[in-house]
């Protein structure tokens, strides 16, 4: 059973209310910031110039 399957089993034994908050869930996971936002894009750009830098911004 791959985990598609495994989490519609799931859903199916879940009250209306339990639903609810599931579909929360699912929704805020979807919203979650990838790492190919602009921030990262940034990092990626300077980390072998700046790799000293963070890495004692890291070990700080």
């Amino acid at each position: 059973m791959n985990t598609k399957e495994q989490i519609v089993q799931e859903i199916d034994s879940l009250s209306e209310p339990q639903l609810q908050e599931a579909l929360e869930l699912i929704r805020t996971l979807k919203q979650k910031p990838t790492l190919e936002g602009k921030a990262f894009k940034a990092y990626l750009e300077t980390e072998e110039k700046w790799s000293g830098v963070y890495r004692r911004l890291a070990d700080s």
